[in-house]
């Protein structure tokens, strides 16, 4: 059909005055021009649409494949691990909860470090109270207990508080006639001598009785008296005015009578307390009778532990 109607427009072009064949023909040059490139532009737009949509196309299916894929992997993943089942022993049940942050070796080290730190403080607290005890008893100036004596041994030498100086004293006043308490006291102060030394050391601390009856206890009557308790225990005596000093120094009562005839007898009333003092000659601690041998030496063994300072190591009674 398109034949024929170029042939037919050939014919009536050639029929035609020159003039109208010209613009004919310049107006078909036109519409063909047009033509082509209408042409043109829509094969180049097919072309191009053709290329989105396969583009498109392979985008979809790109992602289908990674959906499917993911999918895949997703299935395999929950599919490939087998149903958690019932715990029926107690090997499943410590192997599910072996990695847990709650477990047996967990409460082990919370139970050790909770009761590292109680006795660590407990045992802090306790010195704390011992130092703040010890450092209340000293005194400004003059000490409250204790002082400067002069009295002599049961060796008959003279003895005075400088000598206890460098070492930890355990002092005591008695009498040798006294009928049972001192003999109780002095048993409990070679108890608590031994322990503190079995603790501490041999050449620590020294015990001391000082006698409240200087009219019948000499060094010879001190010395047979205190070997029935304890070897290392020393005696001292003196004149009644150096005893009432040192009574006083020590704030012990006593109710000796000053003139007694030889060979008269009284009994002598006191003070029943160990007297403990430091290195330095300063009051620590005063023990009572409520205290036991045990318990007495653990307070003398905790003050000892907690000097910081050197101890005179030279011993005069081994």
């Amino acid at each position: 059909m398109s034949n024929c109607i170029a042939g037919a427009t050939s014919r009536a072009l050639k029929a035609a005055p020159p003039a109208l064949r010209a613009t004919a023909v310049q107006t078909s040059v036109r519409r063909t021009r047009t033509f082509a490139s209408t042409c043109q532009n829509s094969t180049t737009s097919r072309i191009a649409a053709g290329r989105g949509a396969q583009s498109v196309r392979q985008w979809q299916g790109r992602g289908r494949g990674v959906e499917e894929m993911g999918g895949g992997e997703q299935n395999r993943m929950f599919s490939s691990s087998a149903p958690r089942g019932k715990l029926t022993t107690i090997e499943q049940i410590r192997s599910r909860n072996k990695g847990g942050p709650f477990n047996l070796t967990a409460a082990i080290l919370f139970v050790g470090a909770s009761g590292g730190l109680y006795v660590y403080f407990t045992t802090e607290k306790a010195r704390m109270a011992r130092k703040r005890i010890a450092e209340q008893t000293k005194g400004v100036g003059k000490p409250k207990v204790g002082g400067p004596f002069d009295l002599v041994d049961h060796e008959g030498k003279k003895f005075t508080n400088e000598d206890l100086l460098g070492k930890y004293a355990l002092v005591y006043f008695g009498f040798s006639h006294c009928p049972d308490i001192c003999p109780d006291e002095l048993d409990k102060m070679a108890l608590m001598y031994d322990k503190v030394r079995e603790k501490c050391g041999t050449d620590v601390i020294v015990p001391l009785m000082v006698t409240c009856d200087p009219a019948r206890d000499n060094p010879a009557v001190l010395k047979e008296y205190l070997k029935e308790f304890h070897p290392h225990i020393v005696g001292l005596t003196g004149t009644y005015e150096n005893i009432k000093q040192t009574c006083k120094e020590y704030r012990v009562y006593f109710s000796t009578p000053e003139h007694v005839k030889p060979g008269q007898d009284y009994l002598v009333d006191h003070s029943i307390y160990f007297y403990l003092m430091d290195p330095e000659g300063d009051f620590v601690e005063a023990i009572g009778r409520n205290f036991t041998a045990d318990q007495a030496a653990k307070v003398i063994s905790d003050h000892i532990s907690d000097w910081d300072k050197p101890l005179k190591k030279e011993q005069r009674w081994a």
